[in-house]
């Protein structure tokens, strides 16, 4: 089978592999569609891993069942499959914190979901395989993971009905996190980046406002603060305006991957005196993917609002390049097989 091992963020390589056999409790999932998440573009995430077949936002049809997997499954079955899971059991898990689980990082998809055919640990199988719904394709069913790790973060900064929200980087997670808060109640939503090109297409998606952090300061855009402020890049420019930005009593939510060697300075007399809360929100459970199902079938977030390019697994590396080089590049679908009829 073929299969994309990820070298470098510029060095992506479609190699022939042997196909996986499942295990007792497992299946195998022939991939039909898989987003490039931003992590996979991030030089330093990359560098830990690789080289490394990729690729977490899947969705697929089970080709192959181990024995004793899933009597809810059959073969064609249309599916999300999560690449982490958590045992449900632990007391990380009875307090909802799946992704503290000892279970969690230990199970992964094989070889990841760049390839062709791939197998799923039997704890993905029994507590966070999902059917897709009759209907949804298969591009909508590789957003519930992107969608489950926004639905968790938007909890995790307590927007209410009424509130005002900012979002510091309007990439596709930006996008993503903007749709998610204004369904949750969110009445102002005000956008930043230093690129015209995002904050034009945040425009187009429901922001009220948006602002380019090297000429106007997010604090001064919002006069009265933001109740929530969700923030992507990891700079500490982005960092200092979130914190300037946030209402008293206001929650920052940081939302992506940050190198082991990334250091804030912080002056604290602010964010205390203002009663902040500061949060981190790193991926999701199961209770996440499945309220994220339910809002991808509730047409809350399309696949046409975030994918703007899909390319076939062949030209990897192209998706690749294409993710990394941002602008008016939102998201990137890898495609493999055929994916908008192939068991619907």
């Amino acid at each position: 089978m073929k299969a994309a091992i990820v070298h470098a963020v510029d060095d992506v390589r479609v190699v022939e592999m042997a196909e996986p056999e499942p295990g007792p409790g497992e299946i195998v999932v022939a991939m039909r569609a898989v987003g490039l998440c931003g992590s996979d573009i991030t030089p330093w995430y990359v560098a830990s891993k690789a080289p490394a077949v990729l690729g977490h936002e899947t969705a697929g049809v089970v080709a192959k069942l181990g024995s004793g997997a899933g009597t809810d499954l059959r073969e064609g079955d249309r599916v999300f499959v999560h690449h982490h899971t958590s045992c449900g059991q632990c007391r990380r898990c009875l307090r909802g914190d799946d992704v503290m689980c000892a279970s969690w990082k230990p199970v992964r998809l094989h070889p990841g979901g760049l390839a062709e055919r791939v197998r799923v640990s039997a704890l993905s199988v029994s507590r966070d395989t999902l059917l897709l719904p009759a209907g949804m394709s298969f591009a909508q069913g590789s957003l519930v993971e992107p969608v489950a790790c926004a639905v968790k973060a938007v909890r995790r900064g307590n927007v209410r009905p009424g509130d005002t929200v900012a979002v510091v980087g309007l990439g596709s997670n930006g996008l993503l996190l903007g749709a998610l808060a204004r369904h949750a109640g969110a009445a102002h939503l005000v956008g930043s980046d230093p690129d015209p090109s995002r904050r034009a297409l945040a425009r187009t998606h429901g922001f009220d406002a948006v602002c380019d952090p090297r000429e106007q300061p997010l604090a001064t855009a919002l006069p009265e603060g933001a109740d929530a402020v969700f923030v992507i890049p990891t700079v500490a420019e982005a960092v200092s305006q979130a914190l300037d930005a946030a209402a008293p009593g206001g929650t920052v939510v940081f939302y992506s991957p940050i190198a082991r060697e990334k250091v804030w300075e912080i002056a604290p007399h602010g964010p205390y005196f203002r009663d902040l809360t500061l949060r981190f929100s790193y991926s999701s459970g199961p209770a996440e993917t499945r309220e994220a199902l339910s809002l991808l079938a509730a047409g809350v977030v399309t696949e046409e609002s975030l994918y703007t390019h899909r390319l076939p697994l062949e030209r990897a590396g192209e998706a690749f390049r294409l993710a990394a080089r941002g602008g008016d590049v939102l998201k990137v679908l890898v495609t493999i097989g055929d994916a908008e009829t192939d068991g619907a």
